[in-house]
């Protein structure tokens, strides 16, 4: 099948976490878009598309209702392709219209639709065994059809990092000091953005900031991170914060354009700060048996992390004691800018997780 051929797919997203899970799904959905498909994004909860991604929406995509009742089921049937997304459960309505149109395909034909369980991004070694194999399902509406395992991630024997195909073109025709000078922000000032839980380490950065040896600013994204700083933040601080509202994604992205340090969580803020290619320190979602530890470890290990961005991460993540934050400093933060910036030229050169989607269902078609 030509991957330039139009194709229906039916993207379906249940919400854990509004920012990462839907910030996923609708970067896919729009860039599948921008490239000609035709997409339908199912959620059980659109609310943050109203400031993330405001209508209207682009040509070729639509937001839908989750389709728990047969009632919700698209009347012309399921797409060519249904992404199951981060693993959640499709309805039992859905898995019949799969069923219906898989039996309705003529003796010998491809399965159709090509079903495809989009995974979490990871940099451990097991992805690379996962990614791509097929799931026989064996019983309920949908028995005898086949599901595939897709699994984003940093090598080239896994699917690869949302990047859109305009993304350089956007990010060449930025002009960042522009973008400081209108928030009263020169460019002698460390810039530092943060969209965080609420991290052990962070009296300790906040206090750092404060007295460390550049003026800092903060930038403060709503929610957890907001309600964490003023928490934190002691009262005789003299470090300039600005609270942020909600934004979209595009304006998310100039932001962290505009910053020399960026502290980011989850899946989709993390590929961002990739590609910005400035300083960042990712906090990873805390999970009770610490099985985010063997995580971060494996993505600072594929990072080729210098030794304090290592201990960063590790003071920031709970993994090792607060106070052993290391200082920021100029040179430290143009070390980790250096790596970073390695980290995603190699990223660059390879084929992007929407391509190879396109890839993968040609194939299975």
């Amino acid at each position: 099948m030509p991957l330039n051929r139009s194709l229906r797919w039916d993207i379906f997203c249940q919400v854990i976490d509004n920012f990462g899970d839907v910030g996923v799904c609708w970067r896919a959905a729009a860039e599948l878009a921008a490239r000609g498909q035709q997409v339908r994004l199912f959620l059980d909860d659109a609310s943050a598309l109203a400031w993330m991604a405001p209508a209207p929406h682009p040509a070729g995509l639509s937001v839908h209702p989750w389709p728990d009742r047969q009632a919700l089921v698209p009347a012309d049937g399921v797409g060519d392709v249904v992404i199951e997304a981060f693993g959640c459960t499709l309805p039992e309505p859905l898995l019949q219209a799969i069923a219906r149109r898989q039996a309705a395909q003529p003796p010998g034909a491809a399965q159709s639709p090509v079903w495809i369980n989009l995974e979490y991004l990871s940099a451990e070694s097991y992805v690379e065994r996962c990614h791509r194999l097929p799931s026989l399902l064996m019983s309920g509406a949908a028995a005898g059809l086949t599901r595939w395992f897709f699994y984003p991630g940093f090598t080239p024997r896994t699917g690869g990092l949302l990047r859109e195909a305009a993304l350089a073109e956007r990010q060449a025709a930025f002009d960042r000091q522009a973008w400081r000078a209108a928030r009263g922000i020169d460019e002698a000032t460390r810039l530092v953005s943060l969209f965080c839980y609420e991290p052990p380490a962070l009296p300790v950065l906040l206090e750092q900031l404060a007295a460390g040896d550049a003026p800092s600013h903060l930038l403060v994204t709503p929610g957890r991170a907001t309600d964490a700083v003023r928490a934190a933040l002691a009262p005789q601080s003299a470090l300039p914060c600005t609270w942020l509202a909600p934004c979209a994604q595009p304006q998310f992205d100039e932001m962290l354009w505009a910053c020399d340090l960026n502290l980011v969580r989850g899946e989709d803020s993390l590929v961002r700060a990739l590609w910005a290619g400035q300083a960042f320190v990712w906090q990873i979602y805390p999970q009770h048996d610490n099985a985010h530890h063997a995580k971060l470890d494996a993505f600072l290990d594929w990072l080729e992390a210098p030794p304090s961005l290592r201990l960063f991460h590790h003071a920031w993540n709970g993994m090792a004691s607060p106070d052993s934050l290391p200082l920021l400093t100029a040179q430290m933060l143009g070390e980790w800018r250096d790596c970073v910036r390695a980290a995603g030229a190699c990223q660059r050169a390879r084929s992007d997780l929407v391509s190879q989607l396109q890839q993968f269902v040609a194939e299975k078609s």
